[in-house]
């Protein structure tokens, strides 16, 4: 009897489990990076060492079925995901506004880019089903050192191409919606340090917001301020503060053009006259006071004594606004096709996902609405 050498013996099993030929390694890569995993930890979770995960992801090898059943456990997939298929548009970090890309850790950024690369996957199969609306050209590109004037401008022009009455805008995240940019809330699991992004990477603009900030002014801001990046930065290198700077003068045109403001500010300290404006206008009491300074209706000495006031204060600030503006677009899409009779499951077959994942997704693109229950009758 011949006894087999270790390394035949493994041969031999590698070829009784069979190895997966239509292996896809940039999905392991995705669904690791969703999970906030490095390769050494999934490593742990399983059997399959780190640099084979890295061989397999980076296509320099393919593992067996043993392997990838393992590892699909391991990463809360069907085994079906890392076969190749329709290819998902990858979200590199050089695509996405980050509003906070230097105080965000790489893999705190890298779960939550694999969270939008999984997300326009379930956009791409929601609309083979349900025409979302069309996306109108936005972008208007700034130079490297622009006039001034021209963002204020540029915020004026993007409010007349969106239909924006003068006045507030209503609803900032319906607005982008109606003009076909998804709008997300990042699942709470993820690094709070993220904060909002946006990217283009995908067929149609996905702009993803904070779960944290439970303050209306501060989201709309954050929508606005993405919806700048879309307009003035589709070629430009994210997350310096020039570009964050950009972003944020763009936003506050845009929610109250200083045409409109000014005249509505107090010339000097007037918190009841400031309340009112928030109100009007939907931005923060901290917002109102920069614009003031900015527009030289207040000197220094009352734009720091206004802020010292505000700080006093903390947060939230007085005037609450309500919740924070929900998205609707991708959950009132989902639940049309259910009405149709394609289910969340059909969806969850076709995209080759969990349908918690995407049920997870619709949620985040869904209105939050409060769960109401009947009281029991007493006299009952």
């Amino acid at each position: 009897m011949t006894t087999e050498s270790g390394p035949t013996q493994r041969a031999r099993r590698r070829r009784a489990s069979g190895t997966v030929v239509d292996f896809d390694g940039r999905r392991l890569a995705l669904a690791r990076r969703r999970q906030r995993l490095l390769r050494s930890a999934l490593a742990e979770l399983t059997s399959v060492s780190a640099a084979a995960i890295t061989q397999f992801e980076r296509g320099s090898a393919r593992p067996t079925n043993a392997a990838v059943a393992e590892l699909a456990l391991a990463l809360g997939m069907p085994v079906d995901f890392f076969r190749q298929g329709r290819p998902i548009e990858p979200v590199p970090a050089s695509a996405a506004h980050f509003r906070s890309l230097r105080a965000t850790p790489a893999i705190s950024r890298e779960q939550a880019l694999a969270f939008a690369e999984i997300s326009l996957v379930v956009v791409d199969l929601v609309e083979q089903y349900v025409d979302l609306p069309r996306v109108p050209p936005l972008a208007e590109p700034l130079d490297a050192e622009p006039e001034p004037g021209r963002i204020a401008r540029l915020a004026a022009a993007t409010r007349e191409r969106l239909g924006v009455d003068p006045g507030p805008v209503p609803h900032m995240v319906r607005l982008l919606e109606a003009h076909g940019i998804v709008v997300l809330r990042l699942p709470r699991e993820i690094d709070h340090r993220v904060d909002a992004f946006s990217t283009e990477a995908g067929h149609r603009p996905l702009v993803l917001l904070s779960p944290v900030k439970d303050d209306r002014a501060r989201s709309r801001f954050d929508a606005a301020h993405e919806l700048a990046h879309l307009v003035m930065h589709q070629d430009v290198d994210p997350g310096s503060k020039i570009v964050e700077r950009q972003a944020d003068t763009f936003a506050s045109e845009f929610l109250a053009p200083s045409t409109e403001l000014e005249p509505e500010l107090p010339r000097r300290v007037d918190w009841d006259a400031l309340a009112q404006a928030k109100t009007k206008w939907g931005i923060s009491l901290a917002a109102l006071v920069h614009r003031a300074h900015r527009l030289g209706l207040w000197g220094e000495h009352a734009y720091r004594r206004a802020n010292q006031h505000l700080a006093a204060l903390g947060y939230p600030e007085p005037t609450p606004l309500g919740p924070p503006e929900s998205p609707y677009l991708l959950g009132a899409a989902v639940e049309l096709l259910s009405d149709a009779g394609t289910t969340i499951d059909d969806l969850a077959v076709a995209g080759r996902l969990p349908v918690g994942q995407i049920e997870e997704i619709v949620a985040a693109g869904s209105e939050t609405r409060p769960r109401l229950s009947l009281t029991p009758d007493p006299a009952v």
